[in-house]
């Protein structure tokens, strides 16, 4: 059998900096040392960058240690690509850095602005989807990939308002912001749920209307439920429960799609045991085991009921 941690290669056929096709979870330092200790086989780990912008300190003494077992992927939470305003240049000097120090398979940021002038809003905030915001995402996302010299992932946001001014829909201005800049997708599918439930959306139909072959990761994680003001459903991406059925399902409709793809269980609130973490990423090792090897495949039968 070959060994289970022996995934710093890449695969035969692997694009440079690729994950491998397999499920992972975001790293959290309550799980440092139980991960060391039992050497699980799982495929990746991923954490967020801003967590490690420091020279030293415990967590780069952890993350060196587990990196040298298993292939990793740093998630930015904090670039603001969409702001009105340029990136900032020592946080991009910071992320070179960082990557130099890991050399993950996979960095990735989001659809969303989190900076106004000098203000920094802890949260991702959703963009108009003019052709003034495309262009610019477009030049920030260049930047990124010059500055970093590798290709990007760009994911999907997770909103709760619309803009009036949008002129396209989501997924159009993610396929666009791909074929102008190059870049690729990280598909959050549980956020992809929660925008089809807030906004009223087929996610089937969204998911399809995606440039799929440039899907280098997928999210999963969990969400919150409440209610707006007229009483309507209103789920929030909050990362603090368990993955959902609805989810789940999703994702197996997105796996006969795009084949295979890289698959990470996020938890950030509420972290459990990392023995319940665990199972959670095998529910999804087990998805990706049982599909058929070689291309993505889309049934007929969708086809045919889509069209018409």
């Amino acid at each position: 059998m070959p060994d289970p941690f022996n995934l710093l290669s890449p695969q035969p056929g692997a694009p440079a900096h690729a994950l491998p096709k397999r499920s992972g979870v975001g790293l959290k330092p309550e799980h440092f040392r139980e991960i060391l200790e039992t050497q699980p086989d799982i495929g990746f780990f991923e954490v967020h960058a801003e967590n490690y912008m420091v020279a030293g300190g415990p967590f780069h003494h952890y993350l060196g240690r587990i990196r040298e077992r298993y292939p990793l992927s740093i998630h930015g939470v904090a670039l603001s690509i969409g702001a009105d305003a340029p990136l900032s240049r020592s946080h991009l000097d910071a992320l070179a850095a960082l990557l130099q120090r890991y050399q993950p398979q996979s960095f990735s940021e989001h659809l969303a602005w989190s900076t106004h002038s000098d203000v920094f809003l802890n949260d991702l905030l959703p963009l108009p989807y003019t052709a003034a915001t495309l262009q610019r995402v477009c030049e920030h996302i260049d930047q990124v990939q010059s500055h970093l010299k590798r290709r990007m992932l760009l994911e999907n946001p997770a909103t709760y308002v619309e803009f009036a001014e949008s002129i396209m829909d989501e997924a159009t201005f993610l396929s666009e912001v791909v074929r102008r800049t190059g870049c690729g997708l990280l598909l959050d599918v549980n956020n992809v749920y929660v925008c089809s439930v807030n906004h009223r959306r087929d996610a089937r139909a969204y998911i399809r209307s995606l440039p799929l072959s440039e899907v280098g990761e997928i999210h999963l994680a969990g969400f919150a439920r409440q209610q707006d003001s007229l009483g309507d459903d209103l789920l929030i991406d909050s990362h603090g429960s368990p993955v959902a059925q609805a989810v789940w399902d999703l994702y197996a409709f997105t796996l006969n799609l795009t084949g295979a793809v890289a698959t990470l269980i996020e938890r950030d609130n509420d972290v459990p045991p990392w023995p319940v973490l665990f199972a959670e990423a095998q529910l999804a090792e087990r998805q990706l085991r049982a599909l058929p090897s070689g291309a993505a495949h889309e049934p007929v039968a969708d086809r045919v009921e889509l069209a018409a």
